[in-house]
């Protein structure tokens, strides 16, 4: 005989799916919302390197070559030629596949941090942070290739947490790598360390299988623009443009993105200044170098750590730059919305942003269990890309593929706030004592100073 469920099960079970639906009508609201905002009063003018993705796309289809530029990796002029090629002309396709990549990353999140955390709340709370904040879900709305990135990332994380690493699990991992390698060049540093989730894993030839099969699955996958790179300019590259973006970055003056933004405006300057993409680099690096010598590289290196990181965790995000607003503090006024529509999105996106950083900062100090294998990929993800925004150029949308681990940090210490006394067990990842809260809020207000006082410090717009 089956015993029924008593009353605290049943009002837990309750509150589960009290939030459960909660959650799901936000995350209703927050897409007709995002949905509205781009095609209500027409659709939002693109703007970067959208137009380049989607302008390659095109020529693409019209029989143009598939990887034609040494700044783009081609990946996500690929996948949107694809997308156009099965439904037509229309973006709301390309849109709608990448909301599907979105709703992966968020599931993806989700068995990464219950495997991380242990939790189940925690877990389910990374995924809904992540979803429901606007300023993350409007990605999949662009054509920036953030999306289809972070999918592959998060999916080579889950692979390489796998228990057992077998020849076909770390082949799909590999190609999930070299994928990330022709959606984006963040990786293009750091794909060496993954190699560090085959150590001490099983017996020494089932781990050097494995790390071989990996490397010859990623090679495989980026062989093709590897090949047509040396054929093209006699060096194996897929698209490199970190020297401009280095350049761009040293001379950027604001603490915000988009005020007098001269990554497009000297572009085509960086591509007549040589016929290769090394002759482009070395005359690059002249300027670099006539810089440091004038300037100084100890008085570059503190105006780069007083301004790139508020660029990087800037409030105002690529959603809020875009929806109208003056263009003295970095709107670019590509939205067509009401003032009604202004408002709550960047009420909501501040809230959401302001939430995470705050209790990913909590969370951060507070977690005190020893980092596995695959929490020590995150942290030195975390360390290598924080450590490229300090002299690279920096716009918002690059805090993109840190916000999964923020989102988890956030929630994990979330989750333990709403049950203190859970979390004070000894298996708990999260620990409340007076010296970790004050360090934590400490770092909270750092974080909530970066998101909020670059435009202050600036003066931009004077009043």
């Amino acid at each position: 005989m089956t015993a029924s469920p008593g009353p605290a099960t049943t009002r837990r079970a309750g509150r589960r799916r009290a939030w459960t639906f909660a959650a799901l009508a936000l995350l209703a609201a927050s897409q007709a919302l995002l949905w509205w905002t781009w095609y209500g009063q027409g659709p939002k003018q693109l703007i970067g390197d959208e137009g380049a993705y989607l302008a390659t796309a095109q020529s693409i289809l019209a029989g143009g070559p598939w990887h034609a530029s040494t700044i783009w990796p081609p990946l996500q002029p690929l996948l949107i030629a694809a997308v156009l090629a099965l439904a037509g002309p229309h973006l709301i396709a390309v849109q709608l596949v990448q909301t599907a990549m979105l709703i992966g990353c968020a599931a993806l999140l989700r068995s990464l941090w219950r495997r991380i955390d242990g939790r189940v709340a925690a877990a389910n709370l990374a995924a809904a942070l992540f979803l429901l904040n606007p300023g993350t879900a409007a990605y999949a709305h662009w054509l920036w290739p953030e999306v289809v990135h972070l999918l592959l990332i998060l999916a080579l994380l889950r692979l390489l947490a796998s228990d057992a690493l077998r020849p076909a699990r770390a082949a799909l991992a590999g190609a999930c790598l070299g994928l990330a390698l022709l959606a984006k060049s963040l990786l293009a540093g750091f794909w060496p360390v993954l190699l560090l989730a085959f150590a001490g894993r099983g017996r020494r030839r089932a781990r050097l299988l494995a790390a071989a099969v990996f490397l010859v699955a990623a090679g495989c996958v980026t062989a093709p623009a590897w090949l047509q790179g040396w054929r093209d300019y006699g060096k194996p590259m897929i698209a490199d443009s970190s020297v401009y973006n280095l350049w761009i970055g040293l001379t950027d003056r604001w603490r915000s993105d988009y005020i007098e933004d001269m990554g497009g405006v000297t572009l085509p300057a960086f591509m007549a200044s040589g016929e290769t993409p090394a002759a482009r680099n070395a005359a690059t690096w002249e300027q670099i170098h006539a810089l440091v010598a004038e300037r100084g590289l100890l008085p570059i290196v503190l105006d780069q750590l007083g301004r790139q990181y508020f660029r990087l965790f800037s409030a105002k995000t690529p959603l809020v730059s875009q929806l109208p607003g003056p263009a003295c503090a970095g709107h670019l006024s590509a939205y067509r919305t009401a003032p009604w529509l202004t408002a709550t999105l960047t009420a909501a996106n501040g809230l959401f942003h302001s939430l995470i950083l705050a209790a990913a900062a909590f969370g951060l100090i507070a977690w005190r269990r020893r980092p596995d294998r695959i929490g020590w990929l995150l942290v030195l993800f975390a360390a290598y890309q924080l450590a490229l925004m300090l002299p690279l150029h920096v716009k918002a949308r690059f805090l993109f593929p840190l916000l999964p681990l923020l989102c988890g940090l956030a929630a994990s210490w979330l989750a333990a706030l709403m049950r203190p006394h859970a979390a004070d067990t000894a298996s708990g990842p999260i620990a409340f004592t007076p010296l970790r809260s004050g360090i934590g809020a400490v770092l909270a207000a750092l974080a909530l100073a970066l998101a909020w006082l670059g435009p202050v410090l600036d003066g931009t717009c004077p009043p």
